[in-house]
């Protein structure tokens, strides 16, 4: 299957196709702990092809007691100024009624432990400002809130009037 690590209560492991479902279950779960339930569009057949098909993105889960607990979703990005690739995850997520049991902190130290693996220059995530307990677990960690820096988005419509927009350019070789 992929990486696997365990204790006497807790299992962290890749995802494999086959957790899809499970996944998509700890998407619509974090949706709703963010009050953005409405904004979920992905389907079953969307996370087989960019996870396991494109592999654009990594997925650890957590099962606490055998039973699924938790997920992380992470991708590489990379940071120009260092020259060096870094981490960006995406969502950590442990349901409410396994929480306070160190999992999420377990999938964090993973993520960590894979960016130094692989050379990483740094590790990055978003947490909304209103998310607390979220906020207060981050700084725990050593995380420190970006303040100087406005995360900016294009959603699906205007990413498409966008790039209607492009212009292809040559290899030079052309003349008028």
């Amino acid at each position: 299957m992929g990486w696997r690590e365990s204790n006497k209560d807790a299992v962290l492991r890749d995802a494999g196709v086959e957790d899809i479902p499970l996944i998509l279950e700890f998407i619509r779960g974090l949706a709703e702990y963010e009050h953005l339930s409405e904004q979920v569009s992905a389907t079953e057949h969307d996370l087989a092809k960019y996870l396991f098909t494109d592999r654009a993105a990594e997925v650890l889960i957590c099962e606490y007691q055998g039973k699924p607990a938790g997920f992380a979703l992470y991708f590489r990005s990379f940071s120009t100024f260092l020259g060096k690739p870094g981490i960006y995850i995406e969502d950590l997520f442990v349901k409410p009624e396994w929480r306070g049991r160190g999992l999420g902190g377990a999938l964090f130290a993973r993520i960590a432990a894979i960016a130094e693996e692989r050379g990483c220059g740094r590790l990055e995530w978003s947490c909304l400002d209103w998310n607390e307990p979220s906020i207060t677990f981050y700084k725990t960690k050593g995380g420190r809130a970006l303040d100087e820096w406005t995360t900016y988005r294009l959603d699906r419509d205007a990413l498409k009037k966008l790039a209607k927009t492009a212009i292809s350019v040559g290899t030079g070789s052309e003349r008028p």
